[in-house]
C-alpha cells in the first residue's frame, strides 16, 4: 500500500464500499477475503471527486492502463471482483495490484505485496481508456 494521496470518483467510492460491505456480510471469495482490509485503508484514504475533475491519467475502476515492472510491459484493466479474467489482463480491485493502482496516475510508482509477501513495483506509463474521460460515467 502506498502512502500517497489517491482521488476516487463518487460513483466508485460507493460501488467499492458497497463491495466491502457485502463482502463481509459473508458474501465473499475466501480467495479475495485477505485483500478486503486492503481496499478498505486504500478507500479511507481517497480524496472522493466528481467524475468531472478526474484528470485523464488517473486509473479508476474501468480503465485500461499499460504497465512496466522492470522486466515487462503489459496492458491490464482494472475491475471489479466479479469482472476478473487474469489470463485477459482484467485484474480485480480486490487483488494487491488492483487495490494499489486505484486512484493512481501515470508516471506514479506502485507498490503492492503479492500472494506470499513479497513486495513488487510497477510504473504507471500510460492510462490507454479511463470511463470519465471517455463519457462512460456508469460502468
Amino acid at each position: 500500500m502506498n502512502n500517497r494521496t489517491i482521488h476516487v470518483t463518487q460513483h466508485d467510492m460507493e460501488r467499492l464500499r458497497a463491495l466491502i460491505a457485502s463482502a463481509n456480510g459473508g458474501r465473499c471469495d475466501d480467495r479475495d477475503r485477505p485483500y478486503l482490509a486492503t481496499l478498505a485503508a486504500e478507500l479511507d484514504r481517497a480524496v472522493v471527486v466528481g467524475p468531472d475533475e478526474v484528470p485523464p491519467d488517473m486509473v479508476t475502476m474501468n480503465s485500461r492502463a499499460r504497465l512496466r515492472d522492470g522486466r515487462r510491459t503489459w496492458v491490464m484493466t482494472l475491475v471489479f471482483p466479479e469482472d476478473a479474467n487474469p489470463e485477459e489482463g482484467a485484474i480485480s480491485v480486490l487483488a494487491p495490484l488492483g487495490a494499489a493502482l486505484l486512484g493512481c496516475r501515470v508516471g506514479q510508482a506502485v507498490s503492492f505485496r503479492v500472494p506470499g509477501g513479497a513486495e513488487r513495483t510497477c510504473d504507471i506509463l500510460s492510462v490507454l481508456y479511463q470511463p470519465e474521460a471517455a463519457g462512460d460515467l456508469h460502468l
